[in-house]
C-alpha cells in the first residue's frame, strides 16, 4: 500500500508538472484532478474524506479558474483597475516606436518555444535573374568606376563618371515599382547591391544606400499621394532627383522625437493665392546626400496655436517634401566624418513657407511623420547598414586571408602562425554569420514583415562586428595596413566603421534601449495584449481580453520555470532537435532552444522584480537584449547551413559562428546574474537555470586553424564566404588584382619546396628564399640544376612577381600628390564646364 500511495502521489506531481510544461486550460487540469482523485479512491490511498477534503482544497480553485465569468468577477475584475493605476505611462511618441513594424521570429525567440520548422520553411535569400544580371554587369561596372583612394584622394566624392552612371543605370530606384520606372528589386536584391559596392568604394555604397534607404521614396511609397507618388518617384528613379532625408538636429540626435525645427500652421500666398501651410525654422546637420541634393525631405515638429486645422495645438512631427531651390533654404556646405567623402552635410531654414500640399501624403497625414519614419526604419534598417558592414568585413576577410597564405615571415606563412591563426579564424567565424543575418532579415522583409527589432539586431551587431574584423585584419597585415595608398584595401574601411557604428541610431543607444526596450513589448506574448486591455476604453472588451492574457501570462512563467529547472537538471539533452534539421548540428538547436526558455523566464523575473524602473536599468536590458540577439544571430547561422545544402566543408564556419553565438548568449547571462539589482531574484534565477554553474563557450584553437587554412587557399568554401563581392582584376587594379592569384598559385609553390626539400639538405640547392627578388633568381637556379622544369620556374617567377606587388607599400612625394591630384580635379571641371557652354551655346544664339 505504501508504493501505490507513493506512486499515486508521483504520478499527480509529474502530471501536474506536464500539464504545466505543457500550459495546459484550467478545464484540463479540473479533468486530470478529477481522474487523479478517483483513482486515489480506487486504488485505496485515500479514503473518503481525503477524497473530500483535496477535492475542497484543490477543486474548488480549479473550477474556479475554469469559469471565465467568475474569474472575472472575483479575480480579474479587481485587478484590472490596480494595473491601470500602476502600469508606466506612455507616450504617443514611445507608443509609435514600439508599435512600429511586425515581429516574426524574434517573437519566436521569446516565446521560449521556437518553431524552428517556420524558420528552416522560410525561403533562402535568392535573386531573380533581372536582379542577378543587375548585380554581375551593372553594379560589377559601377565597381570598376569608383573605388576608395580615387574617392578620398582626388574627388572628395565619389567619382563624376561613377555617378552619372549610378544616376542612368538606375540606381538610385532599386526600390521603386517598375510602374513608377524603378527596378522594383526585392530586398535581398537590394541587400546585395549595397554590399557588393560595399567592398569595393564607401561614397559608392553610401550613395546609393540612402536614396534606397530612409528617404523620399520609401516615404512617398508607402504614404504620399498619388500626385506626389506620379511626380517624384519616376524623376528620383532617373536620377534626374537626388533625394535626403533630413531628420537630425544639434540637440536632437538620438533622440529624434525631440526635435526643435517648429513648423507653426498658418496661411500666406503661394503661387497667387492664400494657401494653408507651416512656417518653418529648422537646423539639421549629419544629412547625407545633402550637398548634392535636389529634394529634401524634411520633419519638423508642427504646432496649431491658432486652431487653423480645428485640432489640438501640438500637432506632432510632420515630413514634408521641398525642392532644393525653395525659398529660404541654406544648402551645399559639407561635413567631413573620418575622411570618409559621401556627401553629407547641414541643412538651415529660417521663417520658410510650406504648403500643406507639400506634406508627404497631404493634410491627412500632418503630424503622422514620427510614426511613418518609425515604420520606414523598422524595414530599412535590416538592410542599409548591415549590407555595408558585411561589405567591409567581406573585402578585410578575402585580402586578409589572401595575404596571409602568401606573406611569409621566419620562412613560414603568416597564416601557419597560431597567433595569427586566431584573428583569421576570428574574422571568417564572424564573417559567416554576418552573412547569415543579412540574408535572413532580407528575406524577412521580402515575406512581408517589416521587422523592427530584427533589424536593429542587424544595425548593431553587424556594425560591431565589422569593426571587430576589421581590426583583426589590421593587426594581421601590419605595416601593409597602416600605409596609405591605392594599394591598401583596408585603412579607409578602418578609418570608416565608427560611421556605421553612429549613423541610424547610435550602437550604445540600440543595444541598451531599442532591441529588448521594443522586443520586450512586441515580442512577449502577452505584455502588448495586457496594456493594449488596461488601455481600452471597451471596458467590457477590456477585462475579457486583460482576464485572457493574465492567466495566460501565468501559465507562461509557471511553464518556463518548471522547464527551466528541468532542462538545467539535465543540461538540456532531452530537448529534441527538429525533424529534418542537420543532425551534426542538434546539439546548437538544444541550446537555443533551452537559452529560449531562459530569455523568456528572466525577462519575466526582471520585468516583476524591477518594474516601471526595468526600462532605466540599461545594463540590465542590454544584457537581455544580448541574449535575444545571439539567439537571432545563431538561429541565422543554422538556417544558412540548411539553405546552403549542408556543405560539410563549411562546418569549421558554422562550429565558430554558433559556439561564439552560444558563448556570448552565456556571457551576457552571467554578467545579468553578478550585476542584477534584485540579488535574490538573480540568485534563484541563476540556480534554476544553471544550477552546475553558466557554461562557457568559446570556439577551439583547432576551428581557428581550420578557418585560417579555409581563408588562405582558393576553395569552394571560401568562394561561398565571398560570394557577392567585388573581386579585383588586374586590368582595374594592377595590384590588388593579382592578389588571388599569388594566393591561388602559392599552394604550388608550397608543393615545390616541399618536393626539393632533399636537394636543400644535400646542398644541391638553397632554400627557397622568402624575399621575392630572391626567388626569381633561386626559380632560374633550380631549373639549370634540372630540379624544376621550365613551366615551374616560369610560374615561380610569376608568383614572384606578383607577390611583391602585394606585399609593397605605397609611398609619395613631399605634398602626398595632393597638388597633381588637385590639379586633375581641376582639369576635369574646366573640361566638363567648357563642354556645357558649347553645348549651351547653339541654344543661346537660336534664343
Amino acid at each position: 500500500m505504501a508504493i501505490t500511495t507513493a506512486i499515486w502521489w508521483l504520478a499527480g506531481i509529474i502530471g501536474a508538472g506536464a500539464l504545466i510544461a505543457a500550459r495546459r486550460s484550467a478545464r484540463a487540469w479540473l479533468g486530470a484532478l478529477a481522474l487523479w482523485l478517483v483513482a486515489g479512491l480506487v486504488l485505496g490511498t485515500i479514503g473518503l474524506i481525503g477524497f473530500i477534503v483535496l477535492a475542497i482544497v484543490v477543486g474548488v480553485p480549479a473550477a474556479l479558474l475554469a469559469s471565465t465569468a467568475r474569474r472575472q468577477a472575483i479575480i480579474t475584475g479587481r485587478l484590472l483597475p490596480v494595473f491601470r493605476r500602476i502600469m508606466p505611462q506612455m507616450s504617443e511618441t514611445e507608443r509609435a516606436a514600439i508599435e512600429a513594424g511586425t515581429v516574426w521570429w524574434d517573437a519566436d525567440l521569446f516565446s521560449g518555444r521556437p518553431d524552428w520548422r517556420k524558420l528552416l520553411r522560410t525561403p533562402a535569400a535568392k535573386l531573380s535573374p533581372e536582379e542577378q544580371s543587375f548585380i554581375d554587369v551593372e553594379t560589377e561596372h559601377l565597381c570598376d568606376l569608383s573605388n576608395d583612394w580615387d574617392s578620398t584622394q582626388i574627388w572628395q566624392d565619389m567619382p563624376p563618371a561613377a555617378w552619372d552612371y549610378a544616376k542612368h543605370a538606375g540606381f538610385l530606384g532599386l526600390v521603386i515599382p517598375k510602374s513608377h520606372g524603378g527596378k522594383g528589386f526585392s530586398a535581398v536584391a537590394h541587400s546585395a547591391v549595397v554590399m557588393k559596392l560595399a567592398t569595393r568604394c564607401s561614397a559608392a555604397a553610401v550613395s546609393v544606400m540612402v536614396p534606397n534607404s530612409l528617404g523620399p521614396a520609401e516615404l512617398l511609397l508607402h504614404y504620399g499621394t498619388e500626385e506626389q507618388k506620379n511626380h517624384y518617384l519616376p524623376r528620383l528613379a532617373r536620377g534626374e532627383e537626388i533625394p535626403c532625408f533630413a531628420l537630425t538636429n544639434p540637440y536632437a540626435g538620438s533622440d529624434a522625437a525631440s526635435i526643435t525645427d517648429i513648423g507653426v500652421v498658418t496661411k500666406r500666398q503661394w503661387d497667387g493665392r492664400e494657401t494653408l501651410g507651416f512656417l518653418v525654422t529648422f537646423d539639421k546637420r549629419y544629412i547625407t546626400l545633402a550637398p548634392v541634393a535636389t529634394v529634401i525631405g524634411l520633419a519638423f515638429h508642427a504646432h496649431d496655436p491658432e486652431g487653423l486645422l480645428g485640432g489640438e495645438a501640438d500637432v506632432g512631427i510632420t515630413c514634408a517634401l521641398i525642392s532644393r531651390t525653395h525659398p529660404g533654404v541654406e544648402i551645399g556646405r559639407r561635413h567631413w566624418p573620418l575622411n570618409a567623402v559621401f556627401q553629407n552635410g547641414p541643412i538651415k531654414g529660417q521663417d520658410l513657407f510650406i504648403p500643406i500640399d507639400m506634406v508627404i501624403g497631404g493634410a491627412v497625414q500632418v503630424g503622422k511623420g514620427w510614426r511613418m519614419l518609425m515604420e520606414c526604419l523598422a524595414a530599412g534598417r535590416a538592410i542599409s547598414l548591415p549590407s555595408s558592414a558585411v561589405g567591409a568585413a567581406k573585402i578585410a576577410t578575402n585580402g586578409t586571408g589572401a595575404y596571409a597564405g602568401i606573406r611569409r615571415q621566419f620562412n613560414t606563412p603568416l597564416g601557419q602562425f597560431e597567433g595569427i591563426q586566431e584573428p583569421l579564424g576570428r574574422m571568417g567565424g564572424h564573417l559567416y554569420a554576418m552573412d547569415a543575418v543579412r540574408c535572413l532579415s532580407a528575406v524577412a522583409i521580402d515575406i512581408g514583415e517589416k521587422p523592427s527589432v530584427i533589424s536593429a539586431i542587424a544595425k548593431y551587431h553587424m556594425t560591431e562586428r565589422a569593426r571587430m574584423v576589421v581590426t583583426d585584419a589590421m593587426d594581421v597585415t601590419g605595416g601593409k595596413g597602416i600605409c596609405m595608398g591605392p594599394s591598401n584595401f583596408l585603412a579607409r574601411a578602418y578609418q570608416q566603421i565608427p560611421i556605421a557604428i553612429t549613423v541610424e541610431g547610435a550602437n550604445i543607444m540600440t543595444r541598451s534601449l531599442i532591441i529588448f526596450g521594443q522586443g520586450a513589448i512586441r515580442c512577449h506574448p502577452y505584455v502588448m495584449t495586457l496594456m493594449q486591455s488596461a488601455a481600452n476604453p471597451d471596458r467590457k472588451q477590456g477585462l475579457r481580453d486583460f482576464d485572457r492574457a493574465l492567466f495566460g501570462y501565468a501559465g507562461f512563467v509557471t511553464s518556463n520555470l518548471l522547464r527551466a529547472a528541468f532542462h538545467g537538471l539535465t543540461f538540456g539533452r532531452l530537448i529534441r532537435a527538429p525533424r529534418g534539421a542537420a543532425r551534426e548540428l542538434a546539439p546548437y538547436y538544444r541550446e537555443a532552444q533551452r537559452l529560449s526558455i531562459l530569455l523568456a523566464l528572466n525577462t519575466d523575473v526582471a520585468m516583476a522584480a524591477l518594474g516601471g524602473a526595468l526600462k532605466r536599468k540599461e545594463s540590465v536590458t542590454a544584457r537581455l537584449g544580448d541574449v535575444l540577439s545571439q539567439l537571432y544571430i545563431l538561429s541565422a547561422v543554422l538556417k544558412r547551413y540548411e539553405d546552403d545544402g549542408r556543405q560539410n566543408a563549411d562546418l569549421p564556419l558554422v562550429h565558430w559562428a554558433a559556439q561564439d553565438a552560444l558563448g556570448r548568449a552565456y556571457d551576457a547571462l552571467r554578467a545579468l546574474y553578478a550585476n542584477f539589482p534584485a540579488r535574490p531574484a538573480a540568485f534563484a534565477l541563476r540556480v534554476i537555470g544553471f544550477p552546475f554553474g553558466v557554461p562557457r563557450r568559446q570556439p577551439s584553437d583547432r576551428l581557428h586553424a581550420d578557418i585560417a587554412d579555409i581563408l588562405r587557399q582558393m576553395s569552394p568554401t571560401r568562394e561561398r564566404l565571398m560570394q557577392g563581392s567585388w573581386r579585383p582584376r588586374p586590368e582595374i587594379e594592377p595590384v590588388l588584382g593579382v592578389l588571388e592569384a599569388a594566393a591561388l598559385a602559392y599552394p604550388r609553390i608550397e608543393a615545390i619546396e616541399r618536393r626539393v626539400k632533399d636537394a636543400v639538405k644535400a646542398g644541391t640547392v638553397d632554400r627557397m628564399p622568402q624575399a621575392m627578388p630572391l626567388l626569381s633568381a633561386w626559380a632560374d637556379e633550380a631549373n639549370q640544376k634540372g630540379l624544376i622544369d621550365a613551366d615551374e620556374a616560369a610560374e615561380i617567377r610569376a608568383f614572384a612577381e606578383n607577390a611583391a606587388k602585394i606585399i609593397a607599400v605605397d609611398d609619395f612625394p613631399q605634398d602626398f600628390n595632393l597638388m597633381e591630384d588637385l590639379q586633375t580635379r581641376k582639369a576635369y571641371w574646366a573640361q566638363q564646364n567648357g563642354r556645357k557652354a558649347k553645348a549651351s551655346a547653339p541654344r543661346a544664339a537660336a534664343e
